[in-house]
């Protein structure tokens, strides 16, 4: 891309947020509440792009004009300072040609969204219990790292130890963003502790990402949803065993059930497992329109597939491997008491790369 087509495309961003600037303090579109949201996020979202603009056009301008002065002026001392000024000058425009380039890939509107991650055991039995519980640990110290804010909605316990089931709200600052790599099967390879024989077993759960759908993304009609109340299971002491504070909903079109027993009130297990309907049928919206998509089905880093294998955990090797990018890190403890930034920050990467070779970016 040109110098001058790239200036003018980020001026018309720069127009186009100036315009919608002017929008969102409009009586009548803040009485739309649904464009008053979009046009707020479009807004913040070209911030940047726009800071962008007004750095690279400074730049283009000074390189112009110490471009000028090497031409014109005659004092040696002057021009060896205008020529150490344009190599600066140059030196920085290229660095704000690269950023620029990846400031103008496509953002998922979805990525400023809190999220409802849902762990199910799979294959192996009791294993796969214990390996929720330690991908459940894991993914609560990284949520502390980032300063993110969670919370269980529903859990089943195992039948001796872990979970089968384990579902969360995250709310921070770009959270589905952050997490949306994470969907898929995550399988563990290592010794289970009832294991006389010492030989490693291989086993699985399903990790599933689904972006927090509000009204205004996802219009749940609620005469199509079924409420059931019932006793909670499992620990919370005789209150929840007293009282029907658990919620089961029905979506009757689909079929999808949600449920939610673990906090002591009824009101709000309802308001929980409402959320995580509407998040579960939004979902199911988003994974729809990705399938039409050619670029999307190419994409080896957000398939959408939660069946497909995404990552090994293998304990005997220390090493922790995404299968999507081919990547391998050998510090399997760290990883799973949290750190796993290193990770999804490959897999950002790869996304974006992908993007720009399908054209996100001309």
């Amino acid at each position: 891309m040109s110098d001058n087509s790239l200036l003018n495309k980020l001026e018309a961003i720069f127009i186009r947020r100036e315009e919608v600037g002017k929008l969102i303090v409009d009586p009548d579109i803040i009485q739309d509440m649904k464009r008053y949201v979009r046009l707020t996020q479009e807004y913040k979202d070209l911030e940047l792009l726009v800071e962008a603009y007004h750095d690279y056009k400074n730049t283009i301008g000074n390189i112009e004009s110490s471009k000028e002065i090497l031409r014109t002026e005659s004092d040696p001392e002057f021009k060896e300072m205008a020529k150490i000024e344009l190599d600066e000058l140059q030196e920085k425009k290229e660095d704000l040609d690269e950023s620029i380039k990846w400031l103008l890939i496509p953002k998922d509107p979805d990525d400023n969204k809190n999220v409802i991650v849902e762990l199910r055991a799979g294959t192996g039995g009791d294993e796969s219990c214990i390996f929720v519980e330690d991908i459940f640990r894991m993914y609560t110290m990284y949520f502390k790292e980032k300063g993110w804010k969670s919370a269980v909605i529903n859990s089943s316990e195992g039948t001796t130890k872990g979970y089968k089931e384990v579902i969360l709200e995250v709310i921070g600052e770009e959270v589905y963003g952050t997490l949306k790599f994470e969907s898929g099967v995550h399988r563990v390879q290592r010794v289970p502790e009832t294991e006389s024989q010492g030989r490693v077993h291989t086993s699985a759960i399903t990790v599933a990402v689904l972006p927090e759908a509000e009204d205004i993304d996802f219009e749940l009609n609620l005469k199509d949803v079924k409420k059931d109340t019932f006793r909670a299971s499992g620990a919370g002491g005789q209150h929840v065993n007293k009282t029907e504070s658990a919620i089961r909903l029905t979506h009757l079109p689909t079929g999808t059930v949600v449920e939610c027993q673990d906090g002591r009130s009824q009101h709000k297990n309802y308001d929980k497992a409402l959320k995580t309907l509407r998040s579960r049928l939004y979902q199911a919206e988003v994974d729809k329109a990705h399938e039409e998509r050619s670029e999307q089905r190419k994409s080896l880093v957000s398939t959408g597939d939660r069946s497909a294998k995404i990552r090994t955990y293998n304990y005997p090797q220390g090493r922790i491997t995404d299968h999507r990018i081919n990547k391998t890190i050998y510090s399997l403890p760290a990883f799973l008491n949290g750190g796993v930034q290193e990770m999804i920050d490959a897999l950002k990467m790869a996304e974006n790369a992908e993007k720009l070779k399908a054209g996100g970016v001309e």
